[in-house]
């Protein structure tokens, strides 16, 4: 059979993302089904489960014909495929549980401008990623598909799924909280869970429009949650959450309308969880604070500081039988009575719980953390290709000059001010920074540092 050539550029290490009808068609689309349910056939044999594959879909324009062209490649390979309908992608990580399925394909662009769309995967119950996804352009390249007879069944999961979420809220006091789904996949999910839970809710943005009308479905910028914390202001709520495009990342603002950061959130959620799991090891992303490991510390767990990317972070959870993980993008991954994926809908319920069982409201939970002063996670240009030896080149000074560094992803150097780090993105072509200090001096001789390296090795440093 001919092969079909795929844009290299939308083949990520995590996931597949292009340009609808630029850098992802709908031929595309097909061959990445004919190659997925090949990978299938060839990893989880014949068997009527395994060659189950569950597909979903988002709220994009273009996701209807992405995934009827998704599909028809895996029906052709030979594929039980079972259509769940329009949710957000942990609806589909849970009914490849739920479903009993061999893998599992969401139709998602995430938070990626309206143009642009793509797949997140499941093999099992194992992340697809990093050469998994590279195989997929092999296997199109080559044509050398698996061929069968397969069939395609109707199965809508997103009120089984919503059903799961609600039902792991332990309840307490009714709390006040505003919701915004930023018209997002997790917009329909976010209305069935909130008339589940006790208290008062004030949705926003819940109906699904894949043109994003009223913000960028992204929590982790500010500007994006400027609609959420005025409605927690104006209806006086205990707390307000977000999520992004395609619901596995999650927002939150305190009552005072004070965003708190995917470190600071892992934080607080850590406490229940180490106390029903004594001494357990929580993963975190290495730009997460100090805070954060020196309070699982004080919990009496394990902080393990690992690679930034979702798809590692659920392998290195796995691995570790952690029972929860996190990180500063909002992605929270629960395996402490769930099944150690990323879902923010389920991390919102968690938070909820701890909130209305506890006596003290986010915001005091917040001020008890130590303060620390930051800089933001700083992105700047720098070519593919030059971006990994920058990193090399300041690790290999920093070890000829005898530093205190973590090299588990980039370098994550420590001093008597704090830290600072420097990362090569995995998914586009920018240096990853941030400074983290006790005080506002700590914190511009960690910036000098940084900016020195930078320096050394030809590249400018950007404005902190």
């Amino acid at each position: 059979m001919a092969g079909h050539t795929i844009d290299p550029t939308v083949l990520r290490e995590y996931d597949i993302r292009g340009i609808v009808d630029k850098t992802l068609s709908t031929a595309d689309v097909h061959a990445i089904g004919r190659a997925f349910a090949t990978r299938i056939a060839k990893e989880q044999g014949r068997s009527e489960q395994g060659r189950r594959v569950c597909v979903g879909r988002d709220g994009r324009l273009s996701s209807p014909s992405f995934e009827a062209a998704l599909v028809e490649g895996l029906e052709q390979g030979g594929m039980e495929v079972m259509r769940l309908g329009l949710g957000p992608t942990p609806m589909l990580y849970y009914s490849v549980y739920a479903l009993g399925a061999g893998g599992g394909i969401m139709v998602t662009g995430s938070h990626n401008p309206p143009d642009q769309n793509g797949f997140k995967f499941m093999i099992g119950h194992n992340p697809f990623y990093g050469d998994d996804i590279a195989e997929i352009g092999r296997v199109a390249a080559s044509g050398d598909y698996v061929a069968g007879e397969g069939s395609v069944v109707d199965r809508p999961m997103l009120d089984d799924y919503v059903a799961r979420v609600a039902g792991d809220y332990k309840g307490g006091r009714e709390l006040t909280v505003a919701w915004d789904a930023g018209n997002g996949a997790a917009g329909e999910a976010m209305a069935k869970v909130t008339a589940k839970l006790p208290g008062t809710h004030h949705l926003l943005n819940e109906v699904i429009d894949g043109t994003f009308p009223s913000h960028h479905p992204d929590p982790t910028v500010p500007e994006n949650l400027v609609q959420l914390i005025a409605s927690v202001k104006a209806h006086n709520c205990d707390l307000g959450i977000a999520f992004d495009g395609d619901g596995d990342r999650i927002g939150v603002v305190d009552g005072a309308g004070r965003i708190l950061w995917g470190d600071q959130l892992l934080a607080i959620l850590a406490e229940e969880v180490l106390a029903r799991n004594p001494g357990a090891t929580i993963v975190a992303d290495v730009k997460a604070s100090q805070v954060l490991f020196d309070r699982i510390a004080e919990l009496g767990g394990h902080g393990l500081m690992w690679r930034t990317g979702h798809s590692l972070i659920k392998a290195k959870m796995a691995e570790t039988k952690s029972p929860l993980a996190g990180e500063m993008s909002g992605h929270i991954f629960y395996a402490d009575g769930y099944y150690g994926f990323d879902d923010a809908l389920y991390a919102a319920v968690r938070l909820l719980s701890i909130i209305a069982g506890g006596e003290a409201s986010l915001s005091e939970l917040r001020d008890g953390l130590p303060d620390v002063v930051n800089t933001p996670e700083i992105r700047f240009d720098c070519d593919d290709l030059r971006k990994f030896s920058v990193v090399e080149e300041v690790a290999q000074r920093l070890t000829e000059a005898g530093a205190d560094f973590s090299d588990v992803d980039g370098v994550r150097v420590n001093s008597p001010d704090g830290w600072w780090l420097l990362r090569a993105s995995n998914t586009q072509a920018v240096l990853v920074a941030r400074c983290e200090a006790s005080d506002q001096a700590g914190l511009a001789r960690l910036k000098a540092e940084l900016a020195a390296q930078l320096k050394a090795s030809g590249i400018s440093p950007p404005e902190f």
